[in-house]
C-alpha cells in the first residue's frame, strides 16, 4: 500500500485543499482538488480531479452554522475513501505567521499550537482559522501528523535591514519587525521558475502576488530580499478589503480625533478599505472592471499605482530588475491590470505584448524588452505537500 497526503489551507470563509498520492520516486502526485467555501453562510463543498472533472459536490442550507470541523470531516471522509489504496499519513497546513523563530515546516504538537496562537494578533485574518483547522483535524484523526508550513519562512534569507523597523532597539528584540508573507506561494514561483526558466530564476525577480490579499517579493537567484509585507499581513499593497501601508498618524487621528476604538480601527483597515473602500462597491477586481463606475475606475487606478510605485522600491533592494512574475488570482488572470501596472513600471524597460497579455501567455513581454514578465500560476497546496514530505522522509 502507498502513502498519500493532505495539504489544507484553510481562512476565514474557506478551505481550499489537495489530496496526493507519493509516488514510487517520492514525489507527491495530485489526486484531486478543490475548496469548502462560504462557511458561516451557505457553505459548500467541490472536489475536482486537475480534469476537471467533479468527485464531490455537496451544498448546506443557507445559515448552516458548521463549524471548520464538521466540514472538514466530510471532506477527510471521502479523502480517505478516494485515497484507497493511498493510505493517509500525514495532513499538511499553510499556517501564515511563524514569527521570528519557526522559519521552516514544524511537526505539530500541544506545544508548538500554544506558540502559534500568541502569534494570532498579528494575523488576525488568518491565523485563528489556520489553527482552528488543525485542531479539528487532530479530533477527526488524533493519530495522524500534522505538519505546519509558514508563509513567513521563506523571508528569513532578508538581509537585516529589510527587518527592521525605524523604533528603538527594544521593540526589535520583542518581535516587532518586517516578517513578510505569501511566502508557501513564492517558494513555488522561484521553485518552478528556476525549472521552466533557470536563467531567469539565477536573477533579479519581482514576483507581484495579486490577490484578495497582495504583495511583492523580491528575488535574487530564488531567495527573498526584500517584501511589501511587514509586520502584519496588512502592510504593503492595496488589496481587496485591506488598507496596505497607511501613516500611522492616521491610525492616531481616527482614535484620537473621530473618538474611534482599536477594534473599530481594526475593522476598517482589514474589512472596509481597499479595493471595497475606494470603490463603495466590491472588493472583487472583476466586478470592478465591469462595472463602469468612476469609482471602481479610481480604485483600479489606485491599485495599479500602489504595485508600481511599491515595485520601484524593490527594484532599489534588487540593484536592478531582470524580470516581473505574475501570479495568484488577479495576477493569473488580469490581463488588463497586469497591463496597467507594467506600463506603470515602464521605465525599468518593460514592453508588453498586447496579444500575448490577453491570452494569459507564460511570457507575456515583448522580445525587445529588457525586463522579461511572466505569468506563473501558483500552488500553495503543491508546496505544502512537498514540505510535509520532506519532513515525514526526514523521520520525523
Amino acid at each position: 500500500m502507498t502513502r498519500g497526503i493532505v495539504a489544507l489551507n484553510a481562512g476565514s470563509s474557506s478551505i481550499k485543499f489537495g489530496a496526493y498520492r507519493i509516488d514510487s520516486d517520492g514525489s507527491p502526485v495530485h489526486v484531486a482538488g478543490g475548496k469548502i467555501e462560504k462557511i458561516g453562510l451557505s457553505p459548500s463543498l467541490l472536489v475536482r480531479t486537475d480534469g476537471g472533472d467533479v468527485l464531490l459536490e455537496r451544498q448546506w442550507p443557507d445559515g448552516a452554522n458548521l463549524e471548520h470541523e464538521q466540514l472538514l470531516g466530510e471532506f477527510i471522509e471521502w479523502a480517505i475513501g478516494h485515497l484507497g489504496e493511498h493510505r493517509l499519513v500525514a495532513v499538511g497546513h499553510r499556517v501564515v505567521h511563524g514569527g521570528a523563530r519557526f522559519i521552516e515546516p514544524m511537526l505539530v504538537d500541544d506545544a508548538l499550537l500554544g506558540e502559534l496562537g500568541r502569534l494570532s494578533a498579528l494575523a488576525p485574518l488568518h491565523q485563528p482559522h489556520n489553527l482552528a483547522a488543525i485542531r479539528a483535524i487532530a479530533r477527526i484523526l488524533p493519530d495522524i501528523p500534522q505538519v505546519a508550513c509558514f508563509d513567513t519562512a521563506f523571508h528569513a534569507t532578508r538581509p537585516e535591514v529589510a527587518t527592521r523597523f525605524a523604533l528603538p532597539r527594544r521593540f526589535h528584540e520583542q518581535g516587532i519587525r518586517r516578517y513578510g508573507f505569501h511566502g508557501l506561494s513564492y517558494e513555488y514561483v522561484a521553485r518552478h521558475l528556476a525549472v521552466i526558466d533557470p536563467v531567469l530564476a539565477g536573477g533579479r525577480v519581482i514576483v507581484a502576488h495579486l490577490g484578495n490579499g497582495a504583495s511583492l517579493c523580491a528575488m535574487h537567484c530564488g531567495k527573498s530580499v526584500d517584501t511589501t509585507m511587514g509586520f502584519t499581513a496588512l502592510d504593503g499593497l492595496m488589496m481587496g478589503t485591506r488598507s496596505g501601508s497607511l501613516d500611522p498618524g492616521v491610525v492616531l487621528h481616527l482614535i484620537r480625533q473621530m473618538g474611534m476604538r482599536a477594534e473599530e480601527v481594526e475593522a476598517l483597515l482589514y474589512h472596509q478599505s481597499g479595493l471595497l473602500g475606494v470603490s463603495g462597491l466590491s472588493s472583487d477586481m472583476r466586478t470592478l472592471e465591469q462595472s463602469g463606475a468612476p469609482e471602481a475606475e479610481d480604485a483600479m487606478v489606485l491599485f495599479a499605482w500602489r504595485a508600481a510605485r511599491e515595485a520601484g522600491g524593490l527594484v532599489s533592494s534588487l540593484g536592478g530588475l531582470d524580470g516581473i512574475v505574475f501570479t495568484a488570482g488577479i495576477g493569473e488572470n488580469d490581463a488588463a491590470m497586469r497591463a496597467r501596472i507594467c506600463k506603470g513600471m515602464a521605465w525599468a524597460g518593460i514592453a508588453i505584448d498586447a496579444d500575448a497579455n490577453a491570452a494569459n501567455a507564460d511570457v507575456i513581454s515583448t522580445p525587445d524588452s529588457r525586463v522579461t514578465v511572466r505569468v506563473v500560476p501558483t500552488d500553495e497546496e503543491r508546496m505544502i505537500a512537498l514540505h510535509t514530505l520532506a519532513l515525514l522522509e526526514r523521520g520525523a
